[in-house]
């Protein structure tokens, strides 16, 4: 498992043993059904939704509840099973502990793990655990099974009795306590070369194999892995016992790189300079030429030999085309990839919407649970607490944006998956647009270091707060809208001035960041006076305050009415253009839209020549 479980409360009842539970399962988090469990953490009002939105994030769920629960709220998104997370139910005592999805992906453990820190009982149905002692279609870690499908009838054979023939060698397989014999149909195989497996045979790779590469800038990816394909043809070495691909440092970022490691479905491990040059003396082709610009006298072959380390050998030499280079070298036994070299290192930057749990997307999520570490700000943190519990955070206080990011990049420049978090959505107002700056500045101009410069990006997008105010009062930016913020800390107020009048002429819907603080106490009043040049007094104004959080409030006023006392930074603030509706139903709450023009639409006339609307 690589993301801490999530204990799903329903009743009072349970909570005692959700307690216990999360004293057993260190890092582990309790969230409970609001206006029943009032003492977690995390409180969730919706079941289903919620229990859906933990399992497609990847988030090991254990639900203290009926079995049945968990059962109809995933039934409909189930899919891939070699893809699913673990899914537990334990009874309100703590008595029995069933896993119900992800048996081979960590359930059944952390079924054993809660029976055994509960005194419960572990009911594990998946037939090769509890007949076998083993589960054939999930090896141990550094082997991979051929034919994943074909497990199925080979296990429903040996359940029924059928001997089964061994071909080849491995450890995990020779302590089973399996049916074994010379002569049987049903056979094992466990081999480097690429055997086709058949329901009647399961092939096992044992992942020894490591492919060291390099490659000029900007090279195609096609012909670097064209080079890695005919590599692995030439040793007869199948590409499912491969390990990893590994470089030097310098080639992390290389585009050809990734899809090569993208394309055997292995990690990409890279080296410094130093450490491929002590390979020299083991190299089949070391190169002067190669020296002078790295550093090292060969990076396939100095990367394949670093990573089997000094029991492993080259199984095919350096292999060249116009741009790329390959080595394959071999260990004796299966390969750790988070032992050779590092990683990349990747910078998810995540928007975490205002802070509501179903106002996060299942992708922030998962890039938060596949994190090692997470940095940002500390309220923003403390929002998602129970879903990064256990992780190294490192809090930064407001003001120290630049400090923030550098450091974010600097910690996944050594190898780390970070996870730098922002609310609402991080490329807008937030740290999305500070990390590119700081990737593109020069080192002597503030920049980041070789290495941060080289890690992966990914961005997970988030509500912001525009989006959580018009959701919450209607439909305001329904027609064109822009965002202003009125922070002039970083831009100068002439340019926000002008960017105003500019809003306010062309008729905008306008969402203000950043509208006041305790020391700018005149920019939203400014602000207030242009627009009241270009519409009615009468505007809609909205104001949506702590978004998504507990103390949420969101009213409305108008334009003219609008005063800076009753604004605060945690305040988002929504201006109508001059066409914004403010409209009171019969139940006495309000909304605001603005409309796009269908009414004006409907009234034309039809277009009866074919053409495009």
């Amino acid at each position: 498992m690589d993301a801490s479980p999530v204990i799903l409360v329903l009743n009072p009842v349970a909570l005692d043993t959700a307690r216990r539970l999360e004293a057993a399962l260190p890092g582990s988090a309790v969230h409970g059904l609001a206006g029943r469990i009032g003492a977690a953490e995390t409180q969730f009002s919706e079941t289903m939704a919620h229990v859906r939105h933990l399992f497609s994030a990847g988030t090991p769920i254990v639900g203290v509840c009926a079995a049945g629960i968990l059962i109809r709220a995933l039934a409909p998104v189930l899919a891939d099973k070699r893809r699913e997370p673990p899914v537990v139910a334990v009874s309100e005592d703590g008595a029995s502990v069933v896993p119900l999805l992800g048996g081979h992906h960590g359930a059944n453990d952390l079924a054993r793990r809660i029976a055994d820190g509960l005194g419960g009982h572990a009911a594990i149905t998946t037939a090769g655990d509890t007949a076998l002692g083993l589960a054939l279609d999930a090896p141990p870690p550094g082997w991979t099974l051929a034919n994943p499908d074909d497990a199925r009838p080979v296990m429903a054979e040996l359940l029924a009795g059928a001997p089964l023939r061994l071909e080849g060698s491995a450890p995990w397989l020779a302590a089973a306590d399996l049916p074994f014999a010379a002569d049987a149909d049903i056979a094992i195989a466990v081999t480097d070369a690429p055997l086709r497996g058949s329901p009647t045979r399961l092939v096992y790779h044992p992942r020894r194999f490591v492919f060291g590469a390099g490659c000029a800038r900007g090279c195609p990816a096609e012909e670097l892995i064209a080079l890695a394909e005919a590599a692995l043809t030439e040793a007869n070495v199948s590409p499912k016992a491969l390990a990893c691909v590994a470089s030097l440092d310098l080639k992390a970022d290389e585009a050809a790189m990734a899809a090569l490691a993208a394309h055997f479905g292995v990690p990409l491990r890279v080296f410094g300079a130093a450490t491929l040059e002590a390979e020299t003396p083991r190299l089949a082709t070391p190169s002067d030429v190669v020296f002078a610009e790295v550093g090292c006298h060969g990076v396939s072959e100095g990367a394949a030999l670093a990573a089997v380390g000094p029991d492993g050998a080259l199984a095919v030499p350096k292999r060249k085309s116009a741009n790329a280079t390959i080595a394959l070298a071999a260990a004796p036994q299966p390969l750790d990839p988070a032992r050779i070299g590092r990683a990349r290192g990747r910078l998810a930057v995540v928007g975490i919407g205002p802070g509501r749990d179903d106002w996060r997307t299942p992708e922030a999520s998962r890039l938060l649970a596949e994190a090692e570490e997470v940095v940002g700000y500390t309220l923003y943190l403390d929002l998602i607490e129970p879903l990064i519990r256990g992780k190294p955070r490192h809090d930064f206080p407001l003001g120290a944006e630049e400090e923030r990011v550098r450091f974010a990049l600097e910690r996944a420049g050594e190898g780390r998956s970070v996870a730098l978090v922002s609310s609402g959505d991080a490329g807008i107002y937030a740290m999305g647009a500070l990390v590119y700056e700081l990737l593109d500045r020069d080192p002597g101009n503030g920049g980041v270091s070789d290495a941060a410069k080289r890690v992966e990006v990914v961005n997970a997008p988030g509500i912001s707060a525009l989006q959580a105010a018009s959701a919450r009062i209607g439909a305001p930016l329904g027609h064109d809208f822009c965002a202003i913020s009125l922070s002039d800390l970083l831009t100068p107020w002439e340019a926000i001035e002008k960017r105003l009048k500019a809003a306010a002429e062309g008729d905008f819907v306008i969402a203000f960041y950043n509208p006041v603080s305790k020391r700018r106490r005149t920019q939203l009043a400014a602000a207030r006076a242009i627009l009241l040049e270009h519409r009615p007094p009468d505007t809609p104004v909205v104001l949506g305050v702590n978004l998504g959080r507990r103390d949420e409030t969101v009213r409305v006023t108008t334009l003219e009415r609008l005063t800076v006392d009753e604004v605060d930074m945690l305040t988002t603030v929504l201006v109508g253009s001059s066409n914004s509706r403010a409209v009171r139903r019969g139940d006495g709450r309000p909304f605001v839209y603005t409309p796009r023009g269908y009414a004006k639409r409907i009234d034309a006339p039809k277009d009866t020549t074919g053409g495009a609307a």
